[in-house]
């Protein structure tokens, strides 16, 4: 990469030269100060360091939190493009070992000189008003309705810009390079109704069902009496005036329900999108126990949930911070393994990670097609919270860093049997 020497004396030359010395590597992208200086590579994206703050932000919280909290703060910024920039500051992060670049003792005089030349010491700056702030035991009824609101209870009027006119809040599924969002998720949606078999008449229950969409279109499409489950009273409210606008009623409804406390008689089929990720470690056999007792036997359930290795499975400091606190993800392999241990029998998995990398990137390009109504509705920190959000989360599903499966399976007779057809050979 092409670099320049023009003005490193300064505040950015600083900068890159620590950081060079604690990486032991070249920076990935250019970088801006606040005093006007400039250093690294001339070509792509760039950090600006709009003050002095930004480098407290890194001192006091290393690593991504800080650079998180920096950047939702606005006191540093990326010009260029965003998922460029930290495409290639993953790619430096995977290639750093601590015990291999720990700087040397006699350079830490050097580096404690330079925090001060840099004006990086100083008190703790404040943390961003939109970071989550919880209380209460992890996954407890009412830390998991805190957590449903930090996240989905933003205003319907902000998803009604960022997703389809569906509002469909996860992976869609493309069957052909031109479809658009709207098209996806309707394959998406007719995808899981078709791999659950469903027919006319049967009952349908969809836990964490979002604004509906499965419920509507299984009911519009399908004929079957489909029944939801939500914590967000914003998405319930939302939900059950959208299924009388249309006029469905008789087929659907969606209820302010927590999954533990599902007492319904057993329904034909069970749907779980992009929910299993929430409950918790702990509490996963309770919530796959309720899936089970929700189902009669030969009835099939289509779980869809994202996947990641043992490596930061809540997604990191800033995910666990501003989007979703208390999320658990695991390999599917595991989740197969609690499957099978909670006694349903596994009919197949779908990969779709790289079906999610393209949903991220057409959610990203409506928030910036809708910036200004966005900085509204959100205001300008949790306006970068999302900017930040959809540029990481579709560069980690790009590069296989986390995937996202449908997996089918069905809920044996009592004896662990199964027949082709319900009723067969009785």
């Amino acid at each position: 990469m092409s670099r320049t020497r023009e003005n490193e004396a300064g505040v950015a030359g600083l900068v890159r030269s620590t950081v060079e010395r604690a990486l032991g590597t070249p920076l990935p992208v250019g970088v801006s100060a606040w005093d006007g200086s400039r250093a690294g590579p001339t070509q792509g994206p760039r950090v600006v360091l709009r003050r002095a703050r930004a480098l407290r932000h890194l001192l006091w919280s290393p690593g991504e939190l800080g650079a998180a909290r920096a950047f939702v703060s606005g006191d540093l910024d990326v010009e260029g493009d965003l998922v460029e920039g930290l495409r290639r500051c993953w790619e430096v992060a995977r290639q750093y070992s601590p015990r291999r670049h720990f700087p040397p003792y006699r350079h830490w005089w050097e580096l404690g000189r330079a925090a001060v030349r840099l004006g990086a010491l100083g008190p703790r700056p404040p943390v961003p008003t939109c970071e989550a702030r919880l209380s209460g035991t992890r996954h407890s009824r009412a830390r998991d309705r805190s957590v449903i609101s930090h996240h989905y209870d933003l205003g319907n009027e902000f998803y009604e810009l960022l997703l389809d006119p569906t509002l469909t809040y996860s992976c869609g599924y493309f069957t052909d390079e031109r479809d658009d969002l709207e098209t996806a998720q309707y394959n998406k949606l007719d995808l899981v109704c078709r791999e659950l078999g469903l027919r006319p008449g049967q009952r349908l229950l969809d836990v964490g069902c979002g604004w509906g969409s499965l419920v509507v279109h299984a009911a519009r499409n399908h004929g079957v009496r489909a029944n939801g489950i939500t914590l967000s009273r914003q998405q319930y409210e939302y939900a059950n005036n959208r299924i009388e606008r249309l006029g469905l009623g008789d087929l659907a409804s969606v209820r302010l329900l927590d999954y533990r406390d599902l007492t319904d008689r057993p329904y034909d089929a069970v749907a779980s999108l992009e929910m299993g990720e929430h409950v918790g470690a702990d509490n996963y056999p309770t919530y796959l126990a309720s899936l089970f007792r929700m189902l009669r036997p030969h009835g099939h359930l289509l779980l869809q949930q994202m996947s990641r290795g043992s490596k930061a499975p809540g997604g990191g400091a800033f995910i666990e911070s501003y989007i979703a606190p208390d999320m658990t993800m695991t390999p599917v392999g595991h989740t197969l393994d609690r499957l099978e241990t909670a006694g349903f029998e596994i009919r197949g998995v779908r990969a779709l990670r790289e079906h999610y990398a393209r949903t991220v990137r057409l959610w990203e390009r409506r928030l910036h097609e809708h910036e200004s109504e966005a900085l509204r509705i959100l205001g300008a920190q949790r306006y970068r919270v999302w900017r930040l959000y959809l540029a990481g989360g579709g560069l980690a599903f790009a590069e296989n860093r986390m995937g996202v499966d449908q997996i089918l399976a069905t809920r044996p007779e009592q004896d662990g049997g199964h027949t082709l057809f319900p009723g067969e050979g009785k």
